[in-house]
C-alpha cells in the first residue's frame, strides 16, 4: 500500500491562524471527497435555526460530518471549505459553533469566508461546501 500523505503549511512570511492553514499540499494514493454546499437543512427537509446563526452553523455542521462518515472521513480530513454568510453575520459565531461541533483540529484546512446578499435557500444565513481527502485504499 502506497498511502499518501497531508501537508498542512504555513510558509515563513505569512500569517499563521489556529482557524486556518495557508496551504496544504497532498500526495500519493488518496481519494478526494467534494462537498457540496451545505445548508441548515434536516434530513427531512427542514429548515433548522431560523435567524439563528450558531443553530445553522451547527446543522450545517452535522451535515458534512453526515458526508464525511459516509466516506469513513471526519473533520480532520477536511483540506478546504468555503462559506459563504449572510451580511451582517459575524463569522466569530460560526467559528465558535465550529470549534464546538468539530473541536480543535491541530491541522486546520484552508477557509475562505466569502459575505453574500443570499444563499440558494431562503431563510439560510450560510452556506458551506468542502474538500476533504483520505486514503485510497482501492
Amino acid at each position: 500500500m502506497g498511502g499518501f500523505k497531508v501537508e498542512h503549511k504555513n510558509p515563513e512570511g505569512l500569517f499563521v491562524s489556529k482557524a486556518f492553514s495557508q496551504a496544504i499540499t497532498v500526495s500519493g494514493k488518496a481519494k478526494t471527497i467534494y462537498i457540496g454546499g451545505q445548508n441548515a437543512t434536516n434530513s427531512k427537509g427542514e429548515l433548522v435555526g431560523a435567524g439563528d446563526l450558531e443553530l445553522q452553523t451547527k446543522q450545517v455542521l452535522h451535515n458534512i460530518a453526515t458526508i464525511l462518515a459516509s466516506e469513513n472521513a471526519g473533520f480532520a480530513d477536511l483540506v478546504k471549505l468555503n462559506i459563504y454568510l449572510q451580511n451582517g453575520c459575524d463569522p466569530q459565531v460560526g467559528f465558535k459553533a465550529f470549534q464546538e461541533v468539530a473541536g480543535f483540529l491541530n491541522n486546520p484546512p484552508l477557509v475562505t469566508v466569502l459575505f453574500v446578499s443570499g444563499v440558494g435557500r431562503p431563510g439560510c444565513l450560510l452556506e458551506v461546501d468542502g474538500i476533504a481527502v483520505v486514503e485510497d485504499k482501492d
